[in-house]
C-alpha cells in the first residue's frame, strides 16, 4: 500500500545559525530570508572560501526553494604554521646588482647596501600561506552549513504552521460569508418580484396583471443577478486551498493563483449584487480574500 508523504507548510521568513570551533578553525554560518517571488540567494563569505561558492549554492537548493536569502559565513584560522616566510633570492640579487650599478655610475658609496636595507625592498621577503586540504575544509564547512540550514528550515516550518492555522480560520470565515450570500440570493429575486407587482399595480390600478409577463421579467432578472456558479466555484477554491495547505510543501505560487481566482469570483458577485446586504457581504468577502492573499505571499 502506498502512502502519500505529507509535507509541512513553510514560511518564507526564517533564520538559522550554526557555529563550529576546533583547534584549527572557527566557522560561523548564518542564514536569513524574507519574501520573494523566486529564489534570490546572496552568499557573503571570506575570500578563502570563494572557491566553494557554487558548491554552497547547490547544496542549499535542497533546503530552500523560494525567498530572498542571505547567507553569511565567517572564518577564523587558529592553526599555527599556516603561514611561512619566503625569501626571494633571485629578486634580492637583482636589487643588489642594480644598486651596485647605480653606485658605480654615480660614484656613490656601497656601504649602505646591507641585508636590512635590501630586505625592505618589495617582495624580497613575503608571507606565503601553506596549502590546505580543500576537501577537508569543505566537509567541515558543509557540516556547519547543513546545521544552519536545518535550523533555518525548522524556523520556517514553525512560522508556516502559524500561517496555516491563520489561513484556515480566514477560509472558514469566507465560507460563512459565501453561505450567507447563497441564503440571501433567492430572497433578492422574491423581493424583486414583489416590488415589480407593486409597481405594476401602481401604474395600472384597474388593469389585470399579466402573470406571464411578470414571470418573464423575474426570470430575466434572476439570470442577471444569479451568483450560483460563482458561489460553487468559490466554495471549490476554498476547499482546494484547505486541501493544499494540508498537503503542504512548496505551494505558495499555487495558492497565490487560487487566491486570484477567488478574488475574480468575489468581484463578479459584487457586480451582480442587487441588495445592500449582499453588497456589504461581498465587500467583506473581498476583504477576507485580500487578507488570505497577503498571508499566502509569506508561504514558500
Amino acid at each position: 500500500m502506498n502512502f502519500k508523504v505529507i509535507e509541512l507548510i513553510k514560511s518564507m521568513t526564517g533564520f538559522g545559525r550554526s557555529e563550529s570551533v576546533t583547534e584549527e578553525r572557527k566557522i560561523v554560518v548564518e542564514i536569513k530570508a524574507v519574501n520573494h517571488r523566486y529564489c534570490d540567494m546572496n552568499v557573503k563569505l571570506p575570500k578563502k572560501f570563494n572557491y566553494f561558492e557554487t558548491s554552497i549554492r547547490t547544496f542549499l537548493k535542497d533546503y530552500i526553494q523560494r525567498g530572498k536569502v542571505d547567507v553569511f559565513i565567517t572564518y577564523e584560522d587558529y592553526a599555527e604554521g599556516r603561514v611561512s616566510l619566503k625569501y626571494n633570492r633571485e629578486l634580492a640579487a637583482e636589487y643588489i646588482k642594480n644598486l651596485n650599478s647605480m653606485a658605480e655610475e654615480f660614484s656613490l658609496p656601497t656601504t649602505d647596501i646591507t641585508p636590512t636595507v635590501v630586505g625592505r625592498f618589495p617582495d624580497v621577503f613575503s608571507l606565503e600561506e601553506q596549502s590546505v586540504d580543500q576537501d577537508e575544509i569543505w566537509e567541515h564547512l558543509k557540516g556547519v552549513i547543513a546545521d544552519a540550514a536545518t535550523k533555518f528550515v525548522e524556523s520556517r516550518i514553525a512560522e508556516g504552521e502559524n500561517l496555516k492555522t491563520d489561513l484556515v480560520a480566514k477560509l472558514d470565515e469566507m465560507l460563512k460569508i459565501v453561505a450567507f450570500i447563497e441564503e440571501k440570493s433567492p430572497e433578492i429575486i422574491t423581493d424583486y418580484k414583489a416590488r415589480l407587482i407593486e409597481r405594476v399595480n401602481e401604474l395600472a390600478a384597474n388593469a389585470q396583471i399579466d402573470e406571464q409577463r411578470i414571470a418573464t421579467e423575474v426570470t430575466l432578472f434572476a439570470d442577471k443577478v444569479c451568483v450560483d456558479e460563482e458561489i460553487v466555484r468559490l466554495k471549490s477554491h476554498v476547499e482546494s486551498t484547505k486541501a493544499i495547505l494540508i498537503e503542504g510543501g512548496s505551494v505558495g505560487r499555487k495558492l497565490d493563483f487560487i487566491a486570484q481566482e477567488m478574488n475574480r469570483e468575489a468581484n463578479t458577485i459584487l457586480s451582480k449584487a442587487n441588495s445592500l446586504i449582499v453588497s456589504d457581504m461581498g465587500i467583506n468577502l473581498k476583504t477576507e480574500i485580500e487578507k488570505v492573499r497577503e498571508q499566502i505571499q509569506n508561504i514558500e
